[in-house]
Order: structure tokens, then C-alpha cells, then sequence
């Protein structure tokens, strides 16, 4: 009876060969910094997590403030910051006690830079690799570099598989003209599924008194609340085109029912971000609970019996 089901039976889902607990995922950029915090996020309930996205060499990103909230989201404009390739690769060597599935997170600036970090990666446990086409605010990587072409995908993909077996994730912008470009690009260069989406950007926000904008770095990418639309229409677009590869709906999920609703919308995980730093890291626990009653109330048993339901038949 789907009234007594636990929440583990209820929101099982199946992901890049893996059965999570949970289709909730800890977006890339949110506290994915470290193994210890990985580890505590898959006691607590999380699906997957997401690392920080990782280059060849350290990054200090960009200079402080990174982060904003405003009333309908938030802004950042972090840059990027990261310890680069081989602190990365020793602070990820062992992820055997961490209880849920990780997913690495790659960037470069050119071929080597892709390939070297993909090499590195195919050698760690990572469940899958996503990689970001689509950062609005850090020069050199993502729309800044002219990687969200179908052309880019293509290369980066070419480049990334030929260096590792593991499921590539492209990570698409939000409001992208041309998605299904981007998508047709990824299904054509082997990737096992899609993020949608990223931060929609670039974005401002002006502190009027100081006479200058909030972010140290000026512009930013929005997030929260406010991607929400963007990131159920992505979605639902991505599916409707290629109903064959998995999508970790991700943008604006600061409870169950905006779970619920990109999974209406065809995602197969939701990625959340902005909820993990506005509920603490106990929001994959309550959201998990939320979206479980809601199947409770409304006699859904599993997940399939809802993916994609807003679609017409």
C-alpha cells in the first residue's frame, strides 16, 4: 500500500547505473569541497553529490563578496575557486565510505586541460562526470569561452571520452537558444545524460549607497527561486526532444513539490542548490520527507508513475 511505503521505496531512482535513495542531488559549487562533507551529506540523505568543479591547476577565484541573496534568489560569482588537480585528486582518492554515488566535476580551458583532468578523474570512484558548458561569469570557461556551441560540446565530449568510460553529464545554460542544438551535440558526442540547468547570467545587483555592484567581481550568475521557471522549461524541452537520456533537473527546488515538479517536467534527479544554503544540509532529509508525503497523499507509488507526466500524451 502506497500509505505505508517508506520514503526510500518511494523516491528510489536509478541514475548513470546506480540506484540512489533519492533522486535529490547536491549541485556542483555547493559544499562539495571536501570528503568529510561529501560523507556527511550521503548520511543525511542526499540521492548523489556533486563535487566543486576541478581544474588542472588551483584557483583562487574570484575576489569577495562571491555570493548575494536578494528576494526572489541569489547571485554568485565564486569564480571557480578550487584546489586544483592533485589536491583534488588526494582529497577524493578513497570515496568508499561515502553512501551515496559522486559525481566529479570537470573544467578547462583548452583540449589539455579537459583531457588531463578526465584522465585523473577515470581513475577515482566517481559515478558519473559532469561538465559545465555554461558559467555566465568566469572568464575562460563556459559562455565567457564560447564553450555552450554545439561545436564546443562536441569537442570537449570527444576529448573527455577519449579519456575515461565513466557517464559524461553536459551541464546546459538556462535560457539557451539554442539547447536543442546543444542537445542534439551532446546525444550525437556520446553523453549518457543531461544537467539542466546552470545559473542564468551574466546578472548585477547595484549596493546604491556604496555606488557600485554587490559581487566583487560585478557580475554573477542568478540562482534560486528565480531560475525555477527556466530550469522546469529546460527540462521539459530536453525531454520532449530526447526522451532517451536522463536529466538532473536542477534550478530553484527549495521544497517537495519543486522536486515533484521537474520530475513532472521529465528529470530523472533534481539537483539543489540554493535550498542546501537557505535549509541547511538537512533539506535533502525534509524535501526527501515532502516529496514522499505528497506520493503518500496522492496514492504514487514510485517515481516512473510521475516522470514526465505534464507532457501531452
Amino acid at each position: 500500500m502506497t500509505s505505508s511505503q517508506s520514503r526510500d521505496s518511494l523516491l528510489r531512482t536509478d541514475l548513470f547505473g546506480r540506484t540512489l535513495t533519492s533522486p535529490l542531488i547536491l549541485a556542483s559549487g555547493i559544499l562539495g569541497t571536501t570528503k568529510s562533507l561529501l560523507k556527511r551529506l550521503g548520511e543525511i540523505g542526499a540521492g548523489a553529490v556533486t563535487i566543486k568543479s576541478i581544474s588542472v591547476a588551483p584557483r583562487a577565484g574570484h575576489p569577495n563578496p562571491t555570493v548575494l541573496s536578494f528576494g526572489p534568489g541569489m547571485i554568485n560569482a565564486v569564480g571557480y575557486s578550487n584546489p586544483g588537480l592533485k589536491k583534488a585528486c588526494e582529497e577524493y582518492a578513497d570515496l568508499s565510505d561515502v553512501a551515496c554515488p559522486v559525481i566529479g566535476s570537470l573544467i578547462g580551458t583548452k583540449a589539455e586541460e579537459f583531457a588531463q583532468v578526465a584522465a585523473a578523474f577515470s581513475l577515482l570512484d566517481f559515478a558519473a562526470i559532469e561538465i559545465p558548458i555554461s558559467c555566465p561569469h568566469t572568464p575562460g570557461y563556459g559562455k565567457l569561452a564560447r564553450q555552450d556551441t554545439p561545436e564546443a560540446v562536441l569537442e570537449i565530449l570527444s576529448i573527455v571520452s577519449g579519456e575515461t568510460d565513466k557517464p559524461l553529464f553536459i551541464k546546459v545554460p538556462a535560457a539557451a537558444q539554442n539547447l536543442s542544438e546543444l542537445v542534439d551535440a551532446s546525444d550525437q558526442g556520446g553523453a549518457a545524460g543531461i544537467t539542466a540547468v546552470n545559473t542564468i547570467g551574466p546578472g548585477m545587483l547595484i549596493n546604491i549607497d556604496a555606488r557600485r555592484p554587490y559581487l566583487g567581481f560585478g557580475i554573477g550568475g542568478v540562482s534560486g527561486p528565480a531560475l525555477k521557471p527556466l530550469a522546469v522549461s529546460a527540462t521539459y524541452a530536453i525531454n520532449e526532444q530526447a526522451p532517451h537520456l536522463p536529466i538532473i533537473g536542477t534550478g530553484g527546488v527549495m521544497n517537495g513539490r519543486d522536486a515533484i515538479e521537474l520530475i513532472m517536467a521529465g528529470a530523472t534527479g533534481v539537483g539543489m542548490g540554493t535550498a542546501v544554503l537557505d535549509r541547511g544540509i538537512e533539506a535533502f532529509a525534509v524535501i526527501a520527507d515532502e516529496m514522499a508525503e505528497w506520493m503518500r497523499d496522492n496514492d504514487i507509488s514510485n517515481l516512473n508513475e510521475i516522470r514526465g507526466a505534464a507532457h501531452a500524451k
